[in-house]
């Protein structure tokens, strides 16, 4: 993960967020799991959700400055699946520098992080799709951090306790430097910054 942030550009306060090859493996890197991230990652995995929540302290990753947390999405590539069930859970980041537009293609890729990084899978390009929908599952009820693919309707329908902490129509990042699939800053980093 150190590789990663110096590769991206940033630092430890963006945790980089997990991902993994299917909503069973959820219950293997978060403890405290509620009923309401459960029926989110079911109904809307794999795809554009990342849960935030809590991961057990025998967990030994470093993700950066996660505070207990750890965001997770099971993303909707099959590619992406297959590698996932091979290597298991991986702390990952889009491939750009922090700032940048995500790269949509293997030599876009290479372009932009040059020869930080020892491998680039090329599986054809990208379409340039919506960043994931952010949903903080540590807090009761849970908030919505990011509107991004999946709806703020399909979510309320989902969880009708749900609430949202970004207006839908301006839900930038606190920080713009954040990456489509990591968590914004928490509301106490937000007051610091």
């Amino acid at each position: 993960i150190t590789g990663l942030l110096a590769a991206k550009g940033r630092g430890r306060a963006m945790p980089v967020p997990v991902l993994i090859a299917d909503v069973d493996t959820l219950e293997g890197v978060s403890t405290n799991l509620g009923s309401a991230a459960r029926l989110l990652t079911r109904a809307c995995w794999p795809g554009g959700l990342t849960v935030i929540v809590e991961h057990p302290p025998s967990l030994a990753w470093d993700l950066g400055d996660a505070k207990g947390t750890v965001a997770v999405r099971v993303p909707d590539d099959d590619l992406a699946r297959d590698l996932l069930r091979e290597t298991g859970p991986l702390g990952v980041s889009s491939a750009n520098r922090s700032g940048r537009p995500p790269a949509r293609t293997a030599d876009e890729a290479i372009e932009s992080l040059g020869d930080v990084v020892a491998v680039v899978l090329d599986d054809g390009p990208r379409a340039q799709g919506e960043p994931s929908t952010i949903v903080d599952c540590t807090a009761d009820p849970p908030r919505v951090l990011r509107v991004g693919a999946v709806a703020e309707s399909r979510l309320y329908y989902l969880v009708p306790t749900i609430r949202t902490v970004v207006a839908v129509d301006a839900a930038p990042d606190p920080d713009p430097t954040t990456e489509p699939d990591r968590p914004p800053m928490s509301p106490e980093e937000q007051e610091n910054a």
